[in-house]
């Protein structure tokens, strides 16, 4: 007996999956004899279903290897964890998922083993957050936090925390021992050492030492190349080894369980070491290119109807799921919405996907033309922006490397026009067009930015502080349009 076409056809069925509508050239065959599985049909079976827990393991824990790229970032350049935090006015050379230039930030590792940590803002304009090690929301800190601005404790528990917490602390409960800490301070008038100064009055300690807190030093990297992605690992072994090592430190997440057993049966286990044969290993290999592949389908060549603000705009929602960080619905967990975020972006944050005017921020991807065709970086394009855009705080918006999902890299060494600097003098009243492409276009030299010839690309507009317009279709932005 073999597994034939109308089996599949009925399972496709069963699953809610639209039938295929021709029988693919090559199926894969399960050999029976007698009601048994031939030996060969054994083994395919066994690798078929070895490599399809594979890519929903991969899919799901990407996340975290995600997160620890950003942990390594700062390893790399000297910042250790729980010791140092660093502070950049970040530009291209920081590579990193839809990394932005908007605003100087600051970021570290928070680490919990010892006991809770205390980040302590003073009253300003700070946006902050606390991620755990998987990139669940943890905390909000700053304007779009409870503290609103006016500066104030931020408490972080580690998993299992049972003792008493005391008062007068804004209180977040991780379920990981390392998290990210990442904070901007926006720059009034512009002033990039002001934010930068903002961001080193934070103070960062153990709870333990609250009575005389000894604050992480906060390390200038704004120089500095970093590269704070998972991208040398996440297409080959090396994902998974990774991912090992994690699982080996980190505290289990309840929630996670069935994950954890779908990796067990791939050899990822705590307290055992990682040791596949060569097949394992291919299949493993394979369902990180395929995994990661997957993913970058649904960041950028989505069909869902719900991706558009606008019906006759080629712009999307970064974010799919606007009421909560952790892409919860009615029906589920949201897998395709969350492949999408994490495969081009890193964090989350309630207030990033609010779609209200109460919302920190909020973004939308443009990777194709007006006519839907990619962006190609060896073409010129302009874009029109209607005035006054509806931000309360600025907007920007900020060109990406396909490949990289990171800002490009030229000999320009920028990646984005700011309301807050390049803009900042523009005349409000009437539209704006700004340019991408290899060569300025004469005269618009400061609302051009430069495109790497041979590469695609995609840009992000971003509104801090949004306002209703943003979210009502009474603004909107141009397409992004092929100048011939």
């Amino acid at each position: 007996m073999k597994r034939t076409y109308l089996a599949a056809l009925g399972l496709s069925f069963a699953m809610g999956l639209p039938a295929l509508a021709a029988e693919p050239s090559a199926p894969p065959s399960y050999s029976f004899n007698k009601g048994f599985p031939t030996a060969k049909a054994s083994q395919l079976a066994r690798d078929d279903a070895t490599f399809q827990r594979a890519i929903v393991a991969y899919r799901f824990w990407y996340p975290t290897v995600s997160m620890e790229g950003i942990f390594n970032g700062n390893r790399s350049v000297g910042i250790e964890d729980g010791k140092q935090w660093g502070i950049t006015a970040t530009g291209p050379r920081q590579v990193g998922f839809t990394l932005n230039s908007d605003t100087p930030y600051g970021s570290g590792v928070l680490d919990l083993k010892d006991g809770p940590m205390v980040i302590e803002l003073p009253p300003g304009p700070f946006i902050g957050l606390v991620d755990d090690h998987n990139q669940g929301w943890v905390l909000d800190m700053g304007l779009p936090g409870p503290d609103a601005g006016k500066g104030g404790k931020h408490l972080v528990l580690p998993p299992g925390y049972t003792e008493k917490i005391p008062e007068g602390y804004h209180v977040g409960h991780s379920k990981s021992f390392k998290n990210l800490v990442a904070v901007r301070a926006l720059p009034a008038e512009g002033d990039l050492q002001k934010a930068l100064e903002g961001l080193r009055a934070i103070k960062i300690y153990p709870l333990a030492d609250a009575d005389k807190p000894q604050p992480l030093t906060a390390v200038d990297t704004s120089k500095k190349a970093m590269d704070s992605t998972s991208l040398r690992w996440e297409d080959n072994f090396q994902f998974w080894e990774r991912l090992h090592a994690i699982i080996q430190t980190e505290a289990l997440v309840p929630e996670f369980l069935p994950m954890y057993g779908l990796l067990a049966e791939l050899g990822i286990e705590k307290g055992k070491p990682l040791q596949p044969d060569a097949r394992t290993k291919g299949i493993l290999s394979r369902a990180a290119r395929d995994g990661r592949d997957q993913m970058l389908v649904s960041a950028f060549a989505s069909t869902r109807p719900d991706r558009k603000n606008w019906p006759d705009r080629q712009w999307e929602w970064a974010g799919l799921v606007p009421s909560n960080a952790q892409f919860d619905t009615p029906g589920g967990i949201d897998l395709d919405a969350r492949d999408r975020w994490f495969a081009q972006a890193i964090v989350t944050s309630p207030a990033m996907f609010r779609r209200d005017a109460g919302a920190g921020s909020l973004y939308w991807l443009g990777a194709r033309d007006g006519t839907g065709a990619y962006l190609d970086g060896s073409k010129n394009y302009k874009l029109t922006i209607p005035q006054p855009v509806p931000g309360k705080l600025f907007w920007s918006i900020t060109v990406y490397d396909a490949a990289t999902r990171s800002q490009v890299q030229t000999d320009q060494d920028m990646a984005a026009l700011r309301s807050l600097f390049e803009l900042k003098d523009v005349d409000k009243t009437k539209p704006l067009d700004l340019y991408f492409g290899p060569k300025a276009p004469k005269g618009r030299e400061n609302r051009w930015i430069k495109t790497p010839a041979g590469k695609g690309w995609f840009a992000y507009i971003r509104i801090y502080g949004p306002e209703p317009a943003a979210f009502d279709k009474s603004w909107k932005p141009g397409d992004i349009q092929l100048v011939k």
